[in-house]
């Protein structure tokens, strides 16, 4: 336990100039006389570690000292890949296999490419989940991800939809993805390849199997794939509707996009007015008025009768509230 902490602190110290013992003591989660100690240590080793004295003093490697105790081990090196994404790893359990391998890297590169690392560092991150969620981390991620990097078969309970739905499945998880949010894998079962949203596993149990990958399989290919099939499949019904200029420009952004360029795209020219006529496809009548009740007057829903009545219902509603 030792050797390795005096291990970290000497990567601490190569990334950086110095570094107090306050700080030294918060990220090797020790007390400061330890970090007094194991500084010593170091020096009594021939590491030139050097104390500065007085309240702004610390520690630091003198004369440009460098370590080639770089290396990455396996977990810290998928982690790296990860680095952007501090809720997913933290999710998957993977948070201080990435500490290490950023320290380690750091430790690894030139004062002025280091720089520029941390420079990167404070002018981009990415945050995954959408506006008005809360992130939901499924109680069994970590054992499918584990899984998952080691190309291991799990035995699992899925629950496909309401009370009593649970089935059993031997799976070979592929591949993890995030959307929105919401955790998913991507696992052969039998000879097919389906997804799997994570917080609907019941039970999850990693066998030591291990299963053999298709070479000609791509997670971000598969994805894309099963993503606009889905969209496609929940697109049950059509509205007709009419839309002003103004509406063109907004009709993407309340309503499927892609189904909304197409339909665009698949339009007649405007009227005489400005107008277009859109065959649109939709997920059902009900979400359709949600929807398309965002455009306001921008919008005319021509067809079906019964949906037109619920925008004729609601125009005249809204209008006794502003008179």
């Amino acid at each position: 336990m030792r050797a390795a902490r005096l291990i970290k602190m000497v990567l601490l110290l190569q990334s950086r100039p110095a570094m107090t013992a306050a700080e030294l003591a918060r990220e090797l989660e020790v007390s400061e006389r330890t970090v007094t100690r194991d500084a010593q240590a170091l020096s009594e080793a021939g590491v030139p570690v050097y104390a500065d004295r007085g309240r702004a003093g610390g520690y630091r490697l003198v004369g440009g000292y460098r370590t080639r105790l770089t290396g990455l081990a396996r977990n810290e090196a998928e982690a790296l890949f990860l680095s952007g994404l501090p809720s997913a790893l933290r999710e998957m359990g993977l948070e201080d296999a990435a500490s290490a391998a950023r320290l380690k890297v750091s430790a690894a590169l030139l004062p002025s490419l280091r720089d520029a690392s941390d420079t990167a560092a404070q002018r981009f991150h990415l945050d995954a989940p959408g506006w008005y969620q809360e992130p939901v981390t499924p109680e069994l991620l970590p054992a499918v991800a584990e899984a998952v990097w080691d190309d291991r078969m799990v035995k699992a309970r899925y629950r496909r939809g309401g009370p009593g739905s649970e089935v059993e499945r031997e799976l070979a998880p592929y591949g993890l993805v995030l959307k929105a949010g919401v955790w998913y894998v991507c696992a052969r079962a039998g000879t097919d390849f389906r997804v799997y949203r994570i917080d609907r596993f019941a039970a999850v149990a990693v066998t030591d199997e291990r299963f053999v990958r298709d070479e000609d399989f791509d997670l971000p290919a598969f994805w894309d794939e099963r993503a606009a099939q889905f969209a496609r499949s929940i697109l049950r019904t059509e509205v007709t509707v009419r839309v002003s200029e103004a509406g063109v420009g907004r009709l993407p952004h309340v309503v499927d996009r892609s189904a909304a360029l197409d339909a665009l795209d698949a339009a007649g020219p405007p009227d005489v007015d400005g107008w277009r006529t859109v065959v649109l496809p939709v997920e059902s009548l009900d979400v359709a008025y949600s929807q398309l009740l965002a455009l306001g007057p921008e919008l005319e829903v021509l067809e079906p009768a019964d949906l037109r009545t619920r925008f004729g219902t609601a125009a005249e509603r809204l209008s006794d509230l502003y008179r």
